[in-house]
């Protein structure tokens, strides 16, 4: 049996619903985000898990609860899944920071990777952060089942960094909606990508909340 990372983006949050960027902004799910993390739970329970790390943010670990709740496992925090910290434009909406800060913008919207927000990380630093918990759990688990209940951006630098593609594209090459769950099998041959931004776990109503 190969190793399955499952990774988790939190439920619905104000800021996600508003559209603006959320990094370092303690955050907590809205009313429907509870009941996408409800949903998770109740879709994967069964599902026989080895471990679930988390990044230790109020949407996370709310979203994470559910599960951990109803399967007994205590989740393990670590800050290396942290979202990206956006800087000076936290809690800004897209149409604003291109406003107040359009060269710095337009940079960061070419190459996240080599260009950070405002005060803020490049996409290059949370690569690094995130896959050294990724190698973590490969290290404490060869087989079975590992949830990850993380962030946007850092699932979608998660994925890029396993799946061979510049860090620079991962705001073009992959969706990633409030409350979906992407799937990585490491087998003989590396990382293979079985499923990206799945959402069947929710009711209809709940998916067509995407977030940002």
């Amino acid at each position: 049996m190969n190793l399955t990372i499952y990774l988790l983006r939190h439920g619905e949050t104000e800021c996600s619903r508003n559209h603006a960027f959320c990094g370092a902004i303690d955050s907590e799910l809205t009313e429907a985000g509870m009941e996408m993390a409800d949903a998770f739970a109740d879709a994967y329970s069964s599902t026989p898990w080895k471990a679930i790390f988390c990044s230790p943010m109020r949407r996370t670990l709310a979203t994470a609860k559910p599960l951990c709740d109803a399967i007994g496992i205590q989740p393990q925090l670590r800050d290396g899944i942290k979202e990206i910290n956006y800087g000076v434009w936290e809690g800004k909406t897209p149409e604003i920071i291109n406003r107040d800060f359009h060269d710095d913008y337009i940079r960061w919207s070419a190459d996240p990777a080599w260009y950070a927000p405002n005060g803020g990380e490049l996409a290059v630093t949370i690569a690094s952060r995130a896959m050294a918990v990724i190698e973590e759990i490969k290290q404490l688990y060869s087989s079975g089942n590992v949830l990850v209940v993380t962030h946007k951006a850092t699932i979608r630098i998660i994925l890029c960094s396993l799946l061979g593609i510049d860090v620079g594209r991962f705001r073009y090459r992959w969706g990633c909606p409030v409350g979906s769950v992407s799937v990585v099998e490491f087998t003989e041959h590396g990382p293979m990508l079985l499923s990206s931004a799945d959402r069947s776990h929710l009711e209809p109503r709940l998916r067509t909340l995407s977030g940002s």
